[in-house]
C-alpha cells in the first residue's frame, strides 16, 4: 500500500472519529432534533459523497419520514414503511426488495431496539461517474454506527422534553389543586352559627376534582349551605365548579328562594357547559330561630338526617333534575323539615357510597348508618367514616362529606 493510500485512510479514519465525537458534543449540547438530522445529513452529503439519504422513525406508534436529501419524490411517496421496510432487520442491498421504487437507493439500514425496528436510513449513491467502490458501500458500517447516534439521541431528546412537559403539567395541577382548595372551605373556615356545629371532608380521587361544597353565613340567622358534583373528573369538571362556585355566591341570598335560585344556576351551568356536562347539587338554608330547614336536591345523592335522641335517619331527597340536564327545569320540589330536636346532617357526594366490585359499581350508604352516633361529633363522624375510606382500595372517584350537628 502507497504512503499516499495510508494517508487517505488515516485521514479518513480520524474524520469518522471526529464526526462521531463531534456529535456526542452535539448531543451533550442538547442541540434541538432538526439541528442533529442536519448535522448527520451533512455529514453523508458533503463529507462522505452519499447524496440521497431517507430516514424513518417510528413516533407514538406511526412512521414518520424525519429526512429526505435528495429523493425524488415519487420515491418518497411510493415508499410504505411497514410494507417495504419492516421485512428487513439487518442491513440490506435494495437489489432484494419487491418494491421497484426502491432501486432508487442502494442499502437500507434498519435500527433496531429491543428487538423491534424503530427506525430505518435508507441510502443512496447517484455519483456514477467517480471510480472506484461507491461512498454507499465504503462507508457502510460508519454510516450504521452513526445513525444508531442519531436515533438514540433523538428518541433521548423526545423523552427529555416529554419529561419537561410532564413536570410542567404536574406543576400547573399542582397549582390548580391549591386553587381549587382555596374555594372549599377547610373545618376551621367555616363561618361559626349559633347552635350549628360544622364538620366537613375532601378528598379528591385526581389532583383536582369536581366536587365542590361551600357554607355561608346570609345572615346572623340564615345559614346557607350547598355540596355539588360535576359529572366527570379531572380539569375540565374543576374549571366548570369553580364557575358554579363564583356564580353560587353571587347569587345565594337570605330572601332569595331557593327554587329561583336553582332556576338562575341551571342558566348558568347550561351557558357554562353548553350540555356537555351536569350538576348534581343539594341546596339548603336553615335559620336558627325558627329552626327551620329549606331545601332542593338537584339529582344529588340524598343526605341523611339523624335524629339523636329517636335514633330515627331521614334522606332528604324532595327536589329536581341536576343542573345542566336541561334548559328550563319543570318542577323543583322545595322541602322544608323542622328541626325540633338534637339532630345530625350528613350531605356527601357518590364517590362515598359508590365502589368498584369487579366490573359493577357497587352503591351502599352503609357506611353512613352504621356511623351516626348520639355521643360523637359531627365532626368526629365524619373522621370515622373518612378513615374507613381511605383504606378501601375499591374506592374510584372523588369524595366529599359535608356535615351539621343541630343543637
Amino acid at each position: 500500500m502507497s504512503i499516499t493510500a495510508s494517508q487517505n485512510r488515516l485521514k479518513l479514519s480520524t474524520f469518522k472519529l471526529n464526526a462521531l465525537l463531534g456529535m456526542a458534543q452535539a448531543i451533550s449540547a442538547e442541540l434541538k432534533t432538526e439541528e442533529l438530522i442536519d448535522r448527520f445529513k451533512r455529514i453523508l452529503n458533503d463529507d462522505l459523497g452519499i447524496d440521497r439519504i431517507l430516514l424513518y422513525k417510528i413516533e407514538e406508534g406511526k412512521w414518520q419520514l424525519l429526512l429526505n436529501s435528495n429523493c425524488p419524490e415519487k420515491v418518497v411517496e411510493n415508499i410504505n414503511v411497514e410494507r417495504d421496510l419492516l421485512p428487513f432487520n439487518e442491513i440490506t442491498f435494495v437489489g432484494v426488495s419487491e418494491n421497484p421504487i426502491l432501486l432508487e437507493l442502494d442499502v437500507i439500514i434498519p435500527v433496531i431496539q429491543n428487538n423491534q425496528p424503530v427506525g430505518y436510513v435508507l441510502i443512496g449513491d447517484t455519483n456514477e461517474y467517480e471510480k472506484g467502490v461507491s461512498a454507499t458501500i465504503r462507508h457502510l458500517n460508519f454510516v450504521q454506527t452513526l445513525s444508531i447516534i442519531i436515533f438514540v439521541a433523538i428518541e433521548n431528546l423526545r423523552l427529555f422534553h416529554k419529561s419537561l412537559e410532564q413536570e410542567a403539567m404536574r406543576k400547573e395541577l399542582e397549582l390548580a389543586s391549591r386553587m381549587q382548595s382555596m374555594l372549599i372551605p377547610s373545618p376551621v373556615d367555616m363561618p361559626k352559627f349559633q347552635g350549628v356545629r360544622i364538620g366537613s371532608y375532601y378528598s379528591p380521587h385526581f389532583e383536582v376534582g369536581g366536587d365542590y361544597y361551600d357554607v355561608i353565613a346570609l345572615s346572623s340567622n340564615d345559614l346557607g349551605f350547598c355540596i355539588a358534583d360535576v359529572s366527570g373528573k379531572g380539569i375540565s369538571a374543576a374549571l366548570l365548579m369553580s364557575n358554579f362556585q363564583a356564580n353560587l355566591r353571587a347569587l345565594f341570598s337570605k330572601d332569595i328562594s331557593l327554587s329561583s335560585l336553582v332556576e338562575k344556576l341551571n342558566e348558568r351551568v347550561m351557558a357554562t357547559a353548553k350540555g356537555e356536562k351536569f350538576i348534581t347539587m343539594f341546596i339548603g338554608r336553615y335559620n336558627n330561630q325558627t329552626r327551620k330547614l329549606e331545601y332542593v336536591n338537584a339529582g344529588h345523592n340524598p343526605p341523611f338526617m339523624f335524629v339523636r335522641n329517636s335514633g330515627k335517619i331521614i334522606q332528604l331527597s324532595s327536589g329536581c333534575v341536576g343542573l345542566g340536564m336541561i334548559d328550563d327545569i319543570p318542577i323543583i320540589n322545595q322541602g322544608v323539615l323542622n328541626i325540633d330536636e338534637p339532630s345530625t346532617l350528613l350531605c356527601y357526594t357518590d364517590g362515598l357510597v359508590e365502589t368498584i366490585d369487579g366490573d359493577k359499581v357497587v352503591y351502599n350508604t352503609r357506611i353512613l348508618e352504621k356511623n351516626f352516633s348520639r355521643n360523637h361529633s359531627v365532626q368526629q363522624i365524619i373522621n370515622t367514616i373518612a378513615q374507613e375510606r381511605e383504606s378501601d382500595a375499591d374506592v374510584f372517584d372523588d369524595i366529599s362529606i359535608l356535615g351539621f350537628d343541630f343543637e
